[in-house]
């Protein structure tokens, strides 16, 4: 176990042990401070090598920095109390202080059918509802023909469009991605979802210049972001997410064009090459200066499957990240709504059937659902 997941198991231990010991004898007993004073200084140990931690309560899983954990009894207990308590995201932010711990327990300690009014987000710790159904202001930013394969709304920006092109033409020359130019791009993004009356970015300029290339990988990210937005996430997280659905098909720029582009099926001979680009493209990020850790993984996972049964093929029990899951799904969905050289899109209705039929087997329960909400808002017109 690394240092950072033992000091992270550490506090949620320590904040476990200590909300049950302040339910039964109050904030002021010994045993509690003795507790409460563990949890912080395992916290602020984590949070010297890095700027926050964040926890997700999704669906019955709880996700620390974007990965799922295996929920042993006291992951368990926790995630149960987080969940009665209506609480479904954590943050926790570099310079916490030992009295924002102390009113963390206390608000967890009380009784369901008490007053919540204590359990509040303080300074470094904010506290949030990661909510699966699509809310109003989510369905507001998504409306507009937004998330269609055949998006109309005004084109990408020049600056952004020429990183974009210049990111893809940089591996292809067999140099490295300049970084900031990708997160300038996925920073455009989250910036249009918070603009007033234009909720996405269209792609339609890059639609003639490269159909699965450019596209593709834009149109993953915008999913992906919604998805994310809609969970609540935000912060460095949201923008590494981002970041993550941009390079995920990095590795086919490393696969012979005449398979890419080859408007038949693929031959078995020429899908093993195919099934080469998720380990192609982790391991030019992973040799890549400044890419941020959920790129690589992505790239790695984003065709293994719910149930670990695509590729690359991998050890049983491998826990995938959260990030993997997201972009799993909005590959998926854009792939079938994109217009191909060989068949029309794929309607909707029958996306939708599709992906209810993998939930479990190929696709993550919660997220697909959380997903398909957020589709089934906007109307078939639009898509």
């Amino acid at each position: 176990m690394s240092s950072d997941r033992k000091h992270m198991y550490d506090f949620i231990r320590q904040l476990l042990s200590a909300t049950a010991n302040a339910a039964l004898y109050g904030m002021l007993h010994p045993q509690v401070e003795r507790l409460s004073a563990q949890a912080f200084t395992s916290i602020e140990v984590l949070l010297q090598s890095r700027p926050e931690v964040t926890l997700l309560v999704v669906g019955n899983e709880l996700v620390i920095d974007g990965k799922p954990q295996d929920l042993g009894p006291f992951l368990d207990r926790f995630t149960q109390i987080l969940t009665s308590r209506g609480v479904g995201a954590i943050k926790l932010l570099s310079g916490i202080s030992k009295s924002e711990v102390d009113s963390l327990i206390s608000g967890l300690a009380r009784q369901q059918n008490d007053d919540v009014q204590d359990l509040i987000s303080s300074e470094h710790i904010r506290l949030g509802k990661v909510d699966l159904n699509i809310s109003t202001s989510t369905n507001r930013l998504l409306s507009d023909n937004s998330l269609a394969a055949g998006i109309k709304l005004p084109d990408m920006p020049h600056k952004e469009l020429s990183h974009f092109i210049e990111m893809y033409e940089a591996v292809r020359n067999k140099k490295k991605i300049q970084i900031n130019r990708v997160r300038d791009v996925v920073s455009g993004f989250i910036n249009v979802f918070r603009q007033e009356g234009k909720p996405l970015l269209a792609m339609a300029a890059l639609r003639d210049t490269d159909e699965y290339t450019f596209t593709h990988s834009t149109n993953v990210c915008v999913l992906n972001l919604a998805q994310s937005m809609a969970l609540g996430i935000d912060g460095q997280l949201l923008n590494d997410i981002g970041v993550a659905a941009m390079l995920h098909d990095i590795g086919k720029l490393f696969i012979p064009e005449e398979i890419l582009t080859k408007t038949g099926k693929l031959t078995d001979e020429e899908f093993a090459i195919m099934k080469q680009h998720p380990v192609k493209g982790a391991r030019h990020l992973l040799e890549t200066p400044g890419v941020p850790r959920l790129a690589v993984i992505a790239a790695y996972e984003h065709h293994m499957k719910f149930n670990l049964s695509g590729y690359p093929r991998v050890a049983s029990g491998w826990q995938q990240n959260l990030c993997s899951h997201m972009t799993m799904i909005s590959d998926f969905f854009d792939a079938l709504r994109t217009r191909r050289s060989y068949r029309e899109p794929v309607s909707l209705p029958e996306i939708t059937a599709m992906m209810q039929s993998m939930i479990g087997t190929e696709l993550h329960p919660a997220l697909t659902r959380n997903f398909l909400r957020l589709i089934a808002g906007l109307n078939e017109s639009a898509l």
